[in-house]
């Protein structure tokens, strides 16, 4: 089904919890199983803890245009107390919810009977002190706050700042800032629409605040630049602190050099000092204090630049994949084609091409690692570029904070891998 189709997958803080959202506006929240004593090999399993429906499909009559359920983003909040808060949002409406367990309900009301009706107070000739009994454990979801009409434009990204207490949303032409308690009004900070909307020659493709710096973000954009913005220098973030962008090779220029080089995600690393984005081919990790190129680049699919005009024809050539840090930097993962994805080790240089499918995917499998051969003669253990399926492609990944357990989103299915332990 479409709506099945997941369209972002997001662990929390500690990693005992991944969320998915889809595209039929639901949240899917998997929590890890805890080690028993007798079967210690089934700690890192994740069950579905709570479903819910977060957004529906709304009409916008004024403009006379449909806005989907899809979820775009979920960012978790960091844990204060028993309750998980996380947004979402679709592509106008940020929300944030609730999610909190309930063991135990009260019992022997004085005005109500067992079943909840009224009882007649002339009856009552006692005063009853109510009890808490246990009851099953039920998870429940409910919207704390909405955060709606601030975005002309489609919102493509959430960032919680590291203050805990502001967050952004950013759609194709402005970024806006909240504060959590505040829902009817945010703060524009970041407004690259021209005054004539003919101009107009770049759009925001994805924002994220520093990890550690509560005054610094990024934004990326479809021109393949990412600029560093400081919110101490001014209201409007207009002018930038900071602005990478590598210089283009013209050898390698063609009709579709625009299209490639346009930033489909930016993630800060865990420990603020670089960015890594990626683009249609490739991903790059940049160093905050060097802004004329990357310091690591790396191919993701080098093969398919041959392949580019037939992309273009069916559209792939716009998809937008994601990519991830795993905890301590030193690894990257970012998804392609066929059920591939791709990890790229940072010292090592070694990188792995790994498939997500059903074949493989039985517990505790090892997942083999897979080539592709471009023209010449075939490996029997590679796969032909011609023969690579590309409507099933991996734009969503997400790592675990600290332990290797990775969540992998091929189109409606979800698969957790975790390193084998010895």
């Amino acid at each position: 089904l479409p709506a099945d189709i997941i369209s972002t997958v997001e662990f929390n803080h500690t990693g005992e919890l991944l969320a998915t959202g889809d595209k039929g506006g639901r949240v899917v929240i998997f929590q890890r199983e805890q080690e028993s004593k007798h079967q210690s090999h089934r700690r890192g399993e994740y069950n579905v803890y709570s479903t819910f429906q977060s957004h529906e499909p709304e009409f916008d009559y004024l403009k006379s245009l449909e806005i989907e359920e899809k979820i775009n983003k979920i960012r978790w909040l960091p844990q204060q107390n028993a309750a998980y808060f996380l947004l979402s949002t679709n592509d106008k409406t940020v929300k944030l919810w609730k999610v909190s367990e309930r063991d135990k309900r009260p019992e022997g009301y004085n005005l109500k009977d067992e079943d909840g009706r009224l009882r007649d107070p002339s009856m009552i000739t006692m005063l009853r002190v109510p009890v808490l009994r246990p009851m099953d454990l039920m998870v429940e979801a409910t919207p704390r706050r909405v955060f709606a009409n601030a975005h002309t434009y489609h919102i493509n990204s959430i960032s919680v700042n590291s203050d805990y207490e502001t967050y952004m949303s950013a759609d194709d032409l402005r970024i806006n800032l909240w504060n959590f308690e505040i829902t009817n009004q945010s703060f524009n900070i970041v407004d690259i629409k021209p005054a004539n909307m003919e101009e107009l020659t770049e759009v925001i493709t994805a924002a994220e605040f520093h990890p550690h710096h509560c005054n610094t973000f990024v934004y990326s954009s479809s021109k393949g630049t990412i600029r560093l913005c400081d919110m101490r220098t001014a209201a409007l973030c207009d002018r930038h602190a900071k602005f990478f962008e590598e210089p283009e090779d013209p050898s390698n220029r063609s009709f579709f050099s625009e299209i490639i080089s346009s930033i489909s995600d930016v993630k800060f690393s865990h420990s603020g000092r670089y960015i890594m984005t990626r683009d249609y081919l490739t991903v790059k990790v940049w160093d905050l204090n060097m802004e004329n190129r990357p310091i690591e680049t790396y191919q993701v699919h080098d093969y398919l630049r041959s392949k580019l005009c037939s992309l273009y024809e069916n559209d792939c050539i716009f998809d937008k994949f994601e990519c991830v840090w795993n905890g301590s930097d030193s690894v990257i993962m970012s998804g392609s084609y066929n059920n591939f994805f791709r990890m790229f080790d940072r010292n090592t240089k070694r990188d792995v091409t790994l498939e997500a499918s059903r074949e493989n995917s039985k517990p505790r499998a090892v997942l083999k690692p897979r080539k592709v051969c471009v023209g010449g003669k075939r490996r029997k253990d590679e796969i032909s570029v011609d023969s690579l399926d590309f409507s099933k492609k991996i734009l969503h990944t997400a790592w675990h904070p600290s332990e290797n357990i990775i969540a992998v989103a091929a189109t409606n299915n979800l698969y957790i891998f975790q390193d084998k332990v010895n």
